[in-house]
């Protein structure tokens, strides 16, 4: 984790990568999860991605220590908000996903946020009970929770059937609501970013099953 941002840097087509640790109880946990890491990244192309998974040194030293590993490849629909000042998943060549076709399949979602050291204790209430609510909701696929730096640079990543199961889960669940209206009204948040993608493929496995199925 240390010494890879260096590396990445110089991989070519590589237009922006974040490594991620985990916390406990599938990422919501308030102690870290010393086994489970992951790594967003967004390329010039799709031949630059596979390239860098086929051939990559660093990141074959990485599976070779690892169990088990999961892959997805995004398209980029719809977002707003900032990661370190700027959206690094509306940049670059690459255009956004239409939002028709794709979007009927399954959907994934980062929220990504740096929390305010006076509202990192108010914010960490409310995970426990929201990560349960969103454990047990219709059409959730995956759900893992990431971060940046422990305690105040926090990540969510999902996988829905559908936009439609994303969303009755976002504007009609009461935990979820309040939640959000919490961090709007007391500005939990000093920078934070929602992402939707479309899930084009993946590979591998999560906790020993498939996530997506690629007909």
């Amino acid at each position: 984790m240390a010494t890879a941002p260096a590396q990445l840097r110089t991989v070519p087509g590589l237009h922006f990568s974040q490594l991620l640790g985990s916390g406990a109880a599938n990422g919501f946990g308030f102690w870290p999860n010393w086994r489970r890491y992951g790594l967003v990244a967004t390329w010039a192309d799709a031949a630059a991605a596979e390239h860098f998974f086929a051939t990559n040194a660093w990141w074959a030293a990485y599976q070779a220590r690892s169990t088990e590993a999961w892959t997805a490849f995004l398209a980029p629909l719809q977002g707003h908000g900032a990661w370190d000042g700027r959206n690094p998943f509306a940049e670059g060549e690459a255009p956004r996903a239409a939002s028709d076709g794709l979007a009927t399949g399954p959907v994934a979602v980062l929220t990504r946020a740096s929390i305010r050291l006076g509202r990192a204790a108010r914010f960490w209430r409310y995970v426990e009970p929201t990560s349960r609510a969103v454990a047990g909701a219709p059409g959730l696929r995956l759900a893992i929770g990431l971060g940046e730096l422990p305690l105040v640079r926090q990540a969510t990543f999902s996988i829905w059937d559908s936009a439609a199961a994303m969303q009755a889960y976002a504007y009609r669940h009461a935990a979820h609501r309040e939640v959000v209206q919490l961090t709007r009204r007391e500005g939990w948040y000093s920078e934070e970013l929602f992402e939707r993608f479309a899930v084009l493929s993946s590979r591998g496995t999560v906790d020993g099953r498939e996530i997506v199925t690629n007909d």
